[in-house]
């Protein structure tokens, strides 16, 4: 029987890749990689002649089946991604858990990790942290990720985000996270790295007004605000509560109490009053 190694590879430099890793890639039998002709860059690089296969999200289910087969054979396999360790935002996780099942070692050939380089200079408490990857596009699933992320103890996360979006991210944050600290990486261990340290609000009028903004791949540490997190849930609690009064004081329905707090409550937002009516709305209705 064989033996995976799950081999961290550079983010940027390629000169922070371990002695180990290179002596794993030069040894194994094959190398599972996420992009072909990424990954023959690396090893042009430090001349390591081996055979590459490769190992993607879209081929993964299929394709585990037959490095399985592989190392059940005796072949040690080396897993690499494009950058970073595989398995964080990147494929990985089907193969090892068959690995798992079949009893098969998995090794780490621990390295570069964008999570916990743009961890250790953010600059913010890292006693505990929570990693969110890439943030859902489709609507329903971001606002569910937001609610687990304010429902959450924890305090600090770590978001990935392409140049295209991270302007359009920040626009919504700075709704949802107000007030609070967050440090963006910006193409870690490169020749233009970059970072970004500030209250949300005073980075978002930084990055909206680069011109380079759109240029590189970001990592942000996010450290929310526990008192507006706690302002905010009771500001919700006396929105329901005001709601239900004017209700039950005017024999109202919750559209006409939407209506008559919105004109009385200049201090709270409509949007505010129409999200604590949708909550009570669903009260009801369960």
């Amino acid at each position: 029987m064989g033996t995976l190694y799950v081999v961290a590879t550079p983010i940027g430099n390629l000169g922070d890749i371990t002695f180990r890793a290179l002596e794993i890639l030069k040894s194994v039998d094959f190398i599972a990689c996420e992009d072909t002709r990424q990954s023959i860059k690396l090893l042009n690089h430090f001349e390591i002649k081996n055979h590459l296969v490769a190992y993607h999200k879209f081929n993964e289910n299929g394709k585990s089946d037959n490095l399985i087969e592989s190392l059940l054979s005796g072949k040690n396999i080396a897993i690499i991604t494009d950058a970073g360790t595989p398995c964080i935002s990147d494929p990985g996780y089907v193969l090892i858990k068959k690995c798992h099942e079949y009893n098969i070692p998995v090794i780490a050939v621990p390295g570069a990790s964008a999570v916990i380089s743009s961890l250790s200079i953010s600059g913010i408490d890292t006693s505990s942290f929570a990693f969110i990857g890439f943030l859902p596009v489709d609507n329903t699933k971001y606002k569910e990720k937001i609610k687990e992320m304010k429902d959450n103890p924890i305090k600090t996360f770590v978001i990935y985000e392409s140049p295209k979006r991270i302007v359009k991210l920040f626009s919504k944050l700075i709704d949802e996270f107000p007030n609070s600290t967050v440090y963006i990486a910006s193409d870690l261990t490169k020749v233009h790295e970059r970072g970004f340290y500030g209250k949300i609000e005073e980075v978002y009028e930084t990055i909206k007004n680069d011109s380079n903004i759109e240029k590189g791949e970001y990592a942000i540490v996010l450290q929310k605000d526990d008192s507006i997190s706690v302002e905010k849930i009771d500001n919700e609690e006396v929105l329901e509560a005001k709601l239900v009064e004017i209700m039950v004081k005017n024999n109202c329905s919750l559209k006409e109490a939407v209506n008559i707090l919105s004109n009385l409550d200049s201090s709270n937002r409509k949007k505010d009053i129409y999200n604590a009516s949708l909550r009570l709305k669903n009260m009801f209705l369960n």
